[in-house]
């Protein structure tokens, strides 16, 4: 049995939760959310609690069941108080600069690279260096988040590039002379 799937999820009080047949919708002040439920799991929700089960004793059952409890604590925290991911720009002219629903991003080559910004997500710049963004589904966040840093991800020898804001960059020694 899952350690995560067997733990109740506790619901706050300015959170609404629907479930309908195989589908959970999770409404909260900042936004809404929706999971397709797995027809091997049962989700119960009584007393502004939610528990995960499994209906049968299957590998698929099993593989599901932490899954589904997790992504549901997810949602509710999202809805609630939206997840923040931080990239920071290291580097001698490296700047970003959003233009209306687009960021636009100088990082070293001949031209600049230009991202549509999804609809559910919130992005600010600080000073052209630092990028927050901001929204309810923590897949969409981390996703957006790794195709920005994935066009320069740091390099090991001058820590130049675009890294996650508590990154530790391992450094290599250069050339060594004789």
């Amino acid at each position: 049995m899952s350690r995560i799937g067997k733990l109740p999820i506790k619901v706050p009080k300015q959170v609404n939760i629907e479930i309908k047949k195989n589908l959970i919708q999770v409404v909260g002040p900042e936004g809404n959310l929706t999971l397709k439920i797995p027809k091997e799991i049962n989700i119960t929700f009584t007393n502004r609690l939610i528990t995960v089960e499994k209906i049968e004793e299957t590998n698929l059952a099993s593989e599901k069941y932490g899954l589904i409890r997790s992504l549901l604590n997810n949602m509710i925290s999202g809805v609630m108080y939206k997840f923040t991911k931080t990239l920071s720009m290291k580097g001698i002219g490296y700047n970003a600069h959003l233009f209306e629903k687009n960021i636009i991003l100088n990082v070293g080559f001949t031209h600049p690279i230009t991202f549509l910004i999804p609809d559910d997500l919130e992005i600010s710049i600080e000073e052209q260096k630092i990028i927050n963004i901001k929204g309810c589904n923590n897949e969409k966040v981390g996703l957006f988040t790794s195709k920005i840093r994935s066009i320069r991800p740091p390099e090991p020898y001058k820590g130049k590039g675009i890294c996650h804001k508590d990154e530790i960059i391992l450094r290599k020694d250069g050339k060594s002379g004789k």
